[in-house]
């Protein structure tokens, strides 16, 4: 895609996001669901029912804390099982990984998995579904605003970060499109204040620009130690310039 048109494009999403921001809600608490839920929303709840009413009951037994930093997203995600030991500088790490979602679903379930817990911080990985279930990196892009905009809506003051869709050997077909949405998901995020676009796609690439399998896990999909110990050293780095001075050690939540 050209370089003005992908711009027009991330343009008129972020002006699409302004546009369905509201008001704060008072306490940053989460919006009250809408009286009748969208087709795509139940159809959503009705796929991951197993996984929201597994957070529900960690939540009823220990609410995280708020100020905290929320990941959300796709199997490498809730896969990542030293989460909370990896990033333990922060005083809460709460874990909202489920199965194989896609950004359309983060954003479906933005409310319930981002904004209840009114982190100061959440990070984001999805998109690389979408894009295996044949959505465009532009869907993506749209899936990934209106996210934002839940957020931001509620809580006006938490920073957004995306974590770049990776270069997994198994989807190597999908490279032209990963990093299409890479690049709309960047500019967009250029245009947004309090956010960042963190890049693991780049170092989880050979010299040869093929993904490096050493990554992986034997499905050539999932991550390996190793490759989460790349993502801990790319992603630390704006996590400490969000980290609160006085803190205590981290608690992990699932």
């Amino acid at each position: 895609m050209k370089a003005a048109a992908r711009l027009a494009l991330v343009s008129l999403a972020f002006a699409g996001m302004l546009a369905a921001q509201a008001e704060p809600l008072p306490g940053g608490a989460a919006p009250a669901p809408a009286a009748t839920p969208s087709p795509a929303y139940s159809a959503a709840r009705a796929r991951w029912q197993g996984d929201l009413a597994a957070f529900a009951a960690a939540d009823r037994e220990q609410l995280p804390e708020p100020g905290g930093v929320v990941f959300v997203g796709s199997s490498t995600i809730r896969m990542w099982s030293r989460l909370a030991q990896d990033f333990n500088q922060q005083p809460v790490v709460v874990n909202r990984g489920f199965g194989g979602s896609t950004m359309a679903d983060c954003s479906l379930f933005a409310s319930e998995l981002v904004v209840r817990y009114r982190p100061r911080l959440v990070l984001v990985y999805a998109g690389d579904n979408d894009l295996a279930e044949g959505r465009t990196p532009l869907q993506v892009l749209e899936s990934f605003a209106q996210f934002a905009s839940t957020v931001r809506a509620a809580l006006p003051d938490t920073r957004i970060a995306y974590i770049s869709v990776k270069p997994s050997p198994s989807r190597e077909k999908l490279l032209p499109g990963i990093r299409e949405t890479n690049n709309v998901i960047g500019a967009y995020l250029k245009r947004l204040p309090n956010s960042d676009y963190i890049d693991v796609f780049t170092p989880m690439l050979a010299a040869d620009g093929r993904p490096r399998p050493e990554l992986f896990r034997g499905d050539r999909l999932h991550l390996n130690d190793e490759g989460y110990r790349l993502w801990q050293s790319v992603i630390a780095s704006h996590l400490q310039e969000t980290t609160p001075t006085g803190t205590s050690v981290a608690q992990g939540a699932r």
